[in-house]
């Protein structure tokens, strides 16, 4: 009988963030080969088909959660984002923040029908590269779904609004509550997701979350790492910060990708760039950016840097420097100061990331 040899999906997200706007890229999920099946190509094959769909579909970018971080630099994704968690005691210091009186926090059992409008807004209006906004309804949906590890308590969810009235920040989190017999605060707080606005809406959800009754720690969810919970932590040494690889990235029609984002500096750079799997991006293309935008064209020229797509896509979000990759070998400077003024140009001043895994 017929057997499924193997299997992979895409989300078609028309706004992911990148430095100074957004574009349409598809994010590469459920990437499986029975086990009866591997070591045949199969990935190589389902990964090769959904980029040369991705470009046909005019989606400059793909993205994805590596659930196994050695695979996916062989078809040209680079990992291009971290995230950090933290596990928090129950009231740590938190420096004070002007304007953090003048907002309301409400805590509620979360409801999709009440609440995704609130969620929703707060999560559409954060601008930073790597950012996945969740377009399909069951995306949203999935933000809602009980989570059995939760301790058998229904999902909360706290929101911090202005004097207007305007959402400023939002989390959702379920608490393991101390046994009847237990009288010591020993339960803890499972942070799902949080977002904030700016510092001071950041400051009174956080402050709310460390100090639940009855609790003696607090799980962060995925954060960026400047996140604002990092910089109001008076000490981060009692939160053991653990950093991992977040959203990795891959360049799927190089052009429009360098052209769709801003740059920090001017730059004017032929990159000699190979890319084993979709041709059409390989060879020297002269990067020419200003704060009016950016050229990108092929060119015949001499190159100044040279580096694989891969590489490219690293630091493509800006939170990992091109610099530090011609410092590891995996960049090669050709124009001495080409690298530097390559590297400021793609930085950015935002750390990239995803708060959610697809």
């Amino acid at each position: 009988p017929e057997t499924l040899a193997a299997a992979h999906a895409s989300y078609a997200f028309t706004s992911f963030g990148v430095p100074g706007g957004t574009l349409p890229t598809a994010g590469l999920t459920w990437v499986a080969v029975h086990p009866q099946h591997r070591r045949r190509g199969l990935a190589r094959a389902m990964v090769t088909a959904h980029l040369h769909r991705t470009a046909t579909r005019g989606e400059a970018l793909s993205a994805l959660f590596a659930s196994e971080p050695s695979l996916y630099g062989r078809y040209g994704y680079g990992r291009a984002s971290h995230h950090v968690t933290l596990t928090l005691q129950r009231r740590p210091a938190l420096r004070s923040v002007p304007g953090t009186d003048e907002l309301t926090v409400r805590v509620e059992t979360a409801d999709r029908a009440r609440h995704a409008p609130i969620v929703r807004a707060v999560h559409d209006a954060c601008e930073r590269p790597g950012w996945a906004r969740r377009t399909a309804p069951g995306l949203e949906a999935a933000v809602f779904a009980p989570d059995p590890d939760d301790g058998g308590e229904p999902l909360r969810i706290v929101h911090v609004r202005d004097q207007a009235g305007a959402t400023r920040a939002y989390a959702l989190f379920s608490r393991t509550l101390p046994a009847p017999e237990d009288w010591v605060a020993s339960g803890t707080v499972s942070v799902r997701e949080a977002v904030a606005l700016d510092g001071a809406a950041a400051r009174a959800l956080w402050g709310f979350l460390t100090d639940l009754d009855l609790m003696s720690s607090v799980r962060s969810p995925m954060l960026a790492p400047d996140d604002p919970l990092l910089t109001q932590l008076v000490d981060t040494r009692p939160a053991k910060p653990v950093t991992i690889d977040n959203v990795w990235v891959r360049l799927v029609d190089l052009p429009a990708a360098l052209r769709g984002r801003t740059y920090a500096a001017p730059v004017d750079v032929v990159l000699d760039v190979t890319d084993e799997i979709l041709p059409a991006n390989a060879g020297r293309w002269r990067l020419h950016a200003t704060s009016g935008g950016a050229d990108v064209e092929p060119t015949s020229a001499d190159p100044d840097v040279v580096l694989d797509t891969s590489e490219l896509a690293t630091a493509y979000l800006g939170g990992v420097s091109l610099a530090s990759l011609g410092a590891a070998g995996l960049v090669r400077e050709v124009t001495p100061g080409a690298l530097a003024a390559c590297s400021a140009a793609l930085g950015w001043s935002e750390a990239p990331v995803t708060n959610w895994i697809f």
